[in-house]
């Protein structure tokens, strides 16, 4: 994720910034959650393990599987004038990954509210929008997948609300695939969404002292 390291985009509701070590104990503690282990099709990691793969996305680009981009999404109106920390305005995250080395212009986009009282408020769609924007932009995306569980119906209906269509069901992972192909009309449509958005530069945060970091 390497691409990204440097960049904040902010929109109405939300600000994305790069997933750093700063991040990550708010992070482990998202996904200590059973429900959020099983919406994410997620197993568990230690905290070493989560600064440890933190660090993986960071710097390992060819990691298979690893994201392309990845994003921490925070509360645009908390952090404010960086008043706040960061992980003080953590509400989820969104990632972009390149699954077919094939295509590199299709992109695998996922997308999670960690904080339920953020659910339901834009802050996913804005996020997804923003995302997908940059990765058309500055990655030549043109096809957008997202693979979700079935049961996580609201996901399911806010990428259709986004354009996508249903294209596959695996009854197995009990998995529904969206797609999206970015023609110039709906790349059109894209931009316009997102014509609010502020790219700018990131500083990393410095981490407290006493902070883990592997």
């Amino acid at each position: 994720m390497k691409i990204n390291q440097n960049t904040v985009l902010q929109g109405q509701r939300v600000t994305l910034v790069p997933y750093t070590s700063a991040h990550v104990p708010r992070y482990h503690e998202w996904m200590r959650s059973e429900e959020l282990q099983r919406l994410t099709a997620s197993e568990p990691l230690s905290l070493e393990q989560e600064y440890e793969m933190q660090r993986s996305w960071r710097d390992d680009a060819d990691i298979l599987f690893s994201p392309e981009c990845t994003f921490i999404v925070l509360d645009r109106a908390r952090w404010a004038g960086q008043e706040r920390a960061e992980e003080d305005c953590m509400v989820g995250d969104v990632n972009l990954f390149l699954t077919d080395v094939e295509d590199p212009t299709l992109g695998e986009i996922e997308i999670m509210i960690a904080e339920p009282s953020y659910r339901g408020r834009g802050f996913g769609k804005e996020a997804t929008l923003m995302m997908m924007s940059y990765g058309v932009r500055n990655l030549g995306i043109t096809k957008f997948e997202a693979k979700i569980g079935q049961e996580n119906e609201t996901s399911i209906c806010m990428f259709k609300k986004l354009h996508f269509k249903e294209v596959a069901v695996n009854s197995v992972f009990q998995e529904v695939t969206l797609r999206l192909d970015v023609s110039d009309q709906e790349r059109q449509w894209l931009l316009e969404q997102t014509n609010h958005v502020e790219e700018k530069s990131y500083v990393e945060p410095e981490l407290p002292a006493g902070t883990l970091e592997t």
